[in-house]
């Protein structure tokens, strides 16, 4: 029983499951849940008894039954004590001002970093502002590669999401090669198919492949299918670099994905055999998003927050290459408007930081929330002023495949300029080489006769 006293009034909480759920800041998933608190005055009554709780307690008190549950189980059996010792005395709020010190930076946050469960990194992040968030997430380093250096200081790498409703192989290259003249791809260059054929999954992974090799462009392709289809692919001997599958934070809703942690696991080692990686081995992509185990009804009771902290357990144990939370894609039932999307964005990149995952974000809303794109416009300058590793690259910003509202070449330009924010460096220099960014590293105006658009002209004919 945790409880707290607000003005005249004191507020009991039944259990740290609950405790956590009514800490939560506003958002209508834990609404629709029904786990969130009834009033302002109950979550602030909720974040004061939180701050006294110690870390250790997590430990002791998993929110999702240990028996129940491989994700609990691999939270709890992966901890690692050693370096969870320096902070195993502090509780909550002790925590939160420990991350804002000047005793907690860059080298001391990554020691620390597999001692950090995502039930703690979920809790402190409930009594923390955002301005908090941005400022411990920004003095976290995280560093992957495969056939580049994605996550260094001062960089900020793009997915190009060349997507096409009916999967055109000529439509797709053109987005692709229109992303590639604007700069971005330096994260990888990924693909959302509109099928599940694994004949043309095959032909897109070749399409992909061909135009990195031809090119020699320092990246790394995706073709976002299910894992169970990748696996099928390798063993047909496509050319597949990266792995993808999209994970939640339970075993459940995980089991709604048709994944396990050994259905991963054999991915990866899958994908590892096939030693495409020129710089290094991180092979998998991973994609999450406040509300999935709410929306199948998959939560235990635990808010959508804990929830989504509990899916970089997942990730964590697979080193990957990228992962990033849609936040805005799953709707308004989870986030309803601007404000809950631009907290949760700060919040999932705070606790993958703190985790030691390279978080990038897909900066995005659908058509049907309470936002626009100014709120979007918000959530991009802050998470890149937080040290976001990368996010979404789409024409115009609109994917006419998922059909919802993400960022554009464009926006990757604007926050490169604003910020002074570069390329993975293996993809700069081939950038310049290849004559489409100058001395500077800034944009050049693409000649009629620069070889891509040649290559985009013979697709057409």
């Amino acid at each position: 029983m945790y409880q707290a006293t607000v003005g005249q009034r004191g507020y009991r909480f039944g259990g740290l499951r609950q405790l956590m759920a009514k800490a939560s800041p506003a958002r209508s998933g834990d609404y629709l849940a029904e786990v969130a608190a009834e009033s302002a005055e109950e979550r602030m009554a909720a974040r004061i008894a939180l701050a006294d709780v110690p870390l250790k307690t997590f430990l002791q008190q998993p929110l999702v039954p240990y028996e129940q549950d491989e994700v609990t189980r691999l939270i709890i059996d992966s901890h690692d004590t050693a370096a969870f010792e320096p902070i195993s005395h502090l509780t909550i709020g002790d925590f939160r001002d420990w991350l804002l010190s000047e005793q907690a930076d860059s080298a001391m946050l990554a020691q620390v970093a597999a001692g950090i469960t995502p039930e703690m990194a979920a809790a402190v992040s409930k009594i923390m502002r955002n301005q908090d968030l941005i400022l411990v997430a920004k003095k976290c380093r995280v560093v992957t590669r495969f056939r580049n250096t994605i996550g260094l200081p001062g960089h900020l790498s793009v997915r190009l999401q060349p997507n096409h409703p009916t999967d055109s192989l000529q439509g797709i290259a053109a987005s692709m090669l229109d992303g590639l003249l604007y700069g971005s791809g330096d994260a990888v260059v990924g693909i959302n198919p509109a099928s599940d054929s694994l004949p043309l999954l095959e032909k897109l992974n070749y399409m992909l492949d061909e135009v990195i090799q031809r090119f020699a462009i320092p990246t790394q392709s995706c073709v976002l299918t299910h894992v169970t289809n990748t696996l099928r692919l390798m063993e047909r001997g496509a050319p597949v670099d990266l792995v993808f599958q999209s994970i939640a934070g339970t075993e459940t809703a995980n089991r709604g994905f048709g994944i396990s942690l050994a259905l991963l696991a054999e991915a990866q080692q899958a994908a590892l055999s096939l030693r495409r990686g020129t710089l290094g081995d991180n092979v998998m992509y991973f994609e999450t998003g406040q509300g999935s185990c709410l929306s199948a009804n998959a939560h235990h009771g635990v808010d959508q927050q804990t929830c989504e902290a509990r899916a970089y357990a997942v990730a964590r144990h697979f080193s990957p290459l990228l992962i990033n939370t849609v936040v805005g894609f799953i709707g308004p039932e989870y986030l309803y408007d601007g404000k809950q999307i631009i907290r949760a964005g700060l919040e999932d990149h705070f606790c993958g930081k703190l985790l030691g995952l390279p978080l990038g974000c897909d900066v995005c809303y659908t058509n049907h929330a309470e936002a626009d794109q100014d709120d979007m416009d918000t959530l991009l300058t802050l998470l890149a002023a937080a040290g976001l590793t990368f996010l979404i690259g789409v024409p115009g910003a609109d994917d006419i495949m998922l059909n919802y509202q993400s960022t554009s070449f464009h926006d990757a330009l604007y926050i490169r300029e604003l910020l002074g924010l570069k390329h993975a460096p293996e993809f700069a220099a081939w950038l310049a080489a290849m004559n489409i960014t100058d001395e500077r590293g800034r944009l050049r105006d693409a000649a009629a006769n620069h070889p891509l658009l040649l290559a985009l002209q013979g697709e057409r004919t």
